[in-house]
């Protein structure tokens, strides 16, 4: 695995609780408790701000310090078809670099995040399923790819979408359906069951928007 400095790894699990909604849209980052919370200086977790505000993750305020973003749903359409498109690229380059050690890795990752669903801690799960979309797509080794479909996580709306009445057991079913493509190699399948995926998401989250706006008849 790659080596990561101290920045990248506060950021790392920063993005993570954005996603995992351990950080709540529009709540303040405070560096000293970020630090001490993560036993370490002030200046990587300074730093590390500053790359979740390039990607869109977190505001920066000259008084308030950084916000974590909020999201807009409307503009999520066209992050859905950008998603698509790279992460897909992501799970090709996965499927064809994946080792036996590699797949057991992700079986381990989606077990935990299967865990968590059990246990009902749905944070565990969000945190989970982060872990385990980062590692696969760090197996295609297309860093690039990857920054930019990082910036399109920032912006996309995960913890509305895993609030969704039993989003969650069908995400792990669905993620199931992406590792045994990968375990027969199956470049197709797997492309196609991640498209599904996110697909999946998306439509719950729509249905359940409109659901909640839709007057009683």
């Amino acid at each position: 695995m790659e080596f990561k400095t101290k920045e990248n790894k506060v950021a790392d699990y920063l993005r993570e609780g954005i996603i995992a909604g351990r950080f709540p849209r529009g709540a303040r980052l405070k560096q000293q408790e970020l630090a001490v919370m993560l036993n370490t200086s002030i200046t990587p977790v300074r730093e590390a701000l500053k790359l979740l505000e390039a990607e869109g993750y977190v505001l920066g305020d000259s008084y308030k310090g950084a916000v974590v973003a909020p999201f807009d749903i409307e503009a999520s359409n066209e992050m859905l078809n950008l998603r698509i498109l790279l992460e897909t690229q992501l799970v090709r380059g996965a499927v064809e670099n994946a080792t036996t050690d590699d797949i057991g890795e992700l079986k381990r990752l989606a077990g935990s995040f299967s865990q968590a669903i059990e246990a009902g801690d749905n944070e565990a799960a969000r945190a989970a399923n982060y872990r385990l979309h980062q590692r696969m797509f760090e197996i295609a080794k297309l860093p690039q790819t990857l920054h930019f479909v990082q910036i399109l996580w920032a912006r996309y709306p995960f913890d509305a979408i895993n609030r969704v009445m039993g989003r969650i057991s069908r995400a792990a079913e669905e993620h199931d359906k992406i590792i045994a493509a990968f375990i027969c190699g199956d470049t197709a399948g797997a492309m196609l069951a991640t498209r599904q995926h996110i697909e999946a998401g998306w439509q719950e989250l729509r249905g359940s928007v409109t659901a909640e706006v839709t007057p009683a008849r």
